[in-house]
């Protein structure tokens, strides 16, 4: 269980987000256009799993634009927006904010994603949603940043993020 806070109240989730070292459970989430993401259709690129609760608050918004203009940019690397938000809201904000450089991946068919990720709220206001996390993996599904906001309402470290990403493996 791992404790974070929104708006200072503290909250928990189910289970321990992935440690740098580690390597990642396999994901299975839906595309805007409801198709099956699965990790292995990633194989040999770095996947940045940039989690958050929902679309629907400006935080999470400012992440994915921010991902899409900086860390899309890299090469091999695949920038998957994450929360529990409907593959067709997901869609939709792609198509208002001209998002085309990050794919988003639904968990709302895929409950045990929050868990193996243990980043699924059990407690709290946004309990049944994701907390915000920032995880970056190699090719092979390693585990090489982890980043779990504190804070929910607060914004990623995008700098810590990017320097990773910006290093030769």
């Amino acid at each position: 269980m791992e404790t974070v806070f929104f708006k200072g109240q503290p909250c928990h989730t189910c289970g321990t987000v992935p440690s740098v070292g580690e390597t990642a459970p396999c994901f299975h989430l839906s595309g805007p256009d409801l198709s099956q993401m699965i990790c292995t259709d990633f194989a040999g690129k770095r996947v940045v799993l940039n989690i958050f609760p929902s679309l629907d608050t400006e935080v999470c918004a400012m992440s994915v634009r921010r991902f899409n203009e900086e860390a899309a940019r890299l090469d091999d690397v695949v920038v998957i927006c994450v929360s529990m938000d409907l593959p067709f809201a997901m869609g939709r904000f792609c198509t208002i904010e001209n998002i085309k450089n990050v794919m988003f991946g639904s968990a709302f068919r895929s409950p045990l994603f929050g868990q193996k990720y243990g980043v699924q709220l059990v407690d709290g206001p946004l309990a049944g949603l994701l907390t915000r996390a920032v995880l970056i993996l190699d090719e092979n599904r390693r585990v090489i940043f982890r980043d779990l906001v504190e804070e929910i309402t607060h914004e990623p470290d995008y700098e810590a993020a990017l320097k990773v990403l910006s290093a030769k493996a």
